[in-house]
């Protein structure tokens, strides 16, 4: 990122301060300058650090993005994206909306908007609030650090087990506008959730800087579900960083279909006898850009994590996927399977893939894999015996190979809501 990009927005953030939230918390405060010193030194993360090596984030530059007020939002357009079947918060342009929110009937569960909580009972963030991960992560993080102006807390009480979703609905309005939200989420012991969070957009060009810091207890179970489907002209971060305790389960779904630039961490700190799962499907057409970073890190023995990606990328499309578990030294026992396929429909599409291990202990069973093809004319041709049209036959075979990361979706409504925006982009009225 050049010098003058990032003198803009540390010109800029001064007079921002101010109106942030937890102005008067030195601990916040402490958070906030230290990020802030982060980002100062470098800027955006570039190409020249391993990690972002794939990714130029140049376009953060070149607009002047900043906070916007919540504004008006089309309820016709909210409610397609709006789970029925779930209670839903609702954070517009970044900022927490309870109006357009539906918390009703939710019991042993606590969802408060971040900046309220800041305000009116802060002690209850404090220590929790770069818990899960640090300024010092990269660049991204340190900028969300500084920016983040609202986002949600949602605590599960333990050995609560929710009997609907909690859906999080990110919307975007205004044209420009910085969408920096901070979310804590904790899964007490022995507790059981699903949260679904939803990106759209209904203008065009915009930045998304999401945090998500989930703190997982004891025996504890957590599904969460990312479905990025922001315009065509938006950039996107969105980090998840998890922390598990012994024997928590973690699953994560994602799937990263929209935006021009997105990038995606999904990091995750595993005890004794933890479980993580990590899914994933990107889908890129025109001059899309997706990035897809992971990491699982085996702290202590007898954990298991799978994890398994595809993407899918067209025209002039091009995808990332970093893949990396690292087994610690006293980690024995360690069970790790990674997996990333993926198919290009066009000369021009490209991905970078890079799969990594790291084990500092002999008693560990950990394997990866990677594939990068096209379709295989064989099975266009055999449809195309059967009175199948050629195109026909390629979007029928590419719905195949994407779908099948949908159906590992257990959420009914949810799986029908993928299965709508997989046939929108490779429709077979065959099907």
């Amino acid at each position: 990122m050049n010098e003058l990009s990032n003198n803009a927005y540390l010109a800029a953030y001064p007079a921002l301060a101010d109106s942030l939230p937890g102005r008067d918390l030195p601990w916040l405060q402490q958070l906030r300058n230290e990020a802030l010193q982060v980002f100062g030194q470098t800027g955006f993360p570039g190409n020249r650090e391993e990690e972002w090596r794939y990714t130029n984030l140049s376009a953060l530059g070149k607009t002047g993005f900043a906070p916007a007020a919540v504004g008006a939002v089309d309820a016709d357009w909210l409610n397609s994206y709006r789970l029925d079947n779930a209670f839903c918060v609702v954070l517009v342009n970044g900022c927490f909306a309870s109006d357009l929110s539906r918390l009703e009937g939710l019991e042993g569960v606590t969802v408060n908007g971040l900046a309220e909580i800041l305000t009116q009972n802060p002690a209850a963030l404090e220590g929790k609030l770069g818990q899960a991960v640090a300024s010092g992560e990269h660049n991204l993080v340190a900028f969300n650090n500084a920016w983040f102006g609202d986002g949600v807390t949602i605590e599960v009480a333990a050995k609560q087990v929710l009997d609907k979703p909690i859906q999080i609905l990110h919307v975007v309005t205004e044209a420009g506008a910085l969408a920096a939200t901070r979310n804590l989420i904790t899964i007490g012991d022995q507790a059981e959730a699903e949260i679904i969070e939803t990106y759209v957009g209904s203008t065009d060009s915009y930045f998304t800087a999401a945090v998500n810091e989930c703190l997982l207890g004891r025996n504890a179970g957590l599904t969460l579900t990312k479905v990025q489907l922001e315009a065509d002209k938006a950039q996107h971060f969105g980090g998840t960083y998890v922390k598990q305790a012994q024997d928590s389960r973690f699953l994560h779904h994602n799937f990263a279909l929209g935006g021009g630039l997105a990038r995606s961490d999904i990091h995750s700190d595993l005890d004794k006898a933890a479980e993580c799962s990590l899914n994933g499907l990107f889908v890129a057409g025109k001059r899309q850009h997706i990035d897809n970073h992971t990491r699982i890190k085996h702290l202590k023995p007898h954990g298991v994590s799978r994890e398994f990606y595809k993407g899918v990328l067209d025209n002039r499309a091009r995808g990332v996927f970093q893949g990396r578990v690292i087994v610690a030294e006293n980690a024995q026992r360690t069970d790790s399977e990674m997996n990333n396929r993926n198919l290009l429909l066009s000369a021009d599409a490209e991905v970078d893939t890079k799969p990594q291990l790291e084990i500092y202990n002999d008693d560990v069973k950990c394997s990866h894999g990677v594939t990068v093809g096209q379709l295989e004319e064989k099975s266009v041709f055999y449809l195309q015996s059967r009175g199948v049209d050629e195109a026909t036959a390629r979007n029928i075979l590419t719905f195949a190979f994407a779908n099948e990361m949908a159906d590992k979706v257990e959420n009914a409504e949810l799986k029908g809501l993928l299965l709508n925006e997989l046939l929108a982009r490779f429709p077979a009225m065959s099907l």
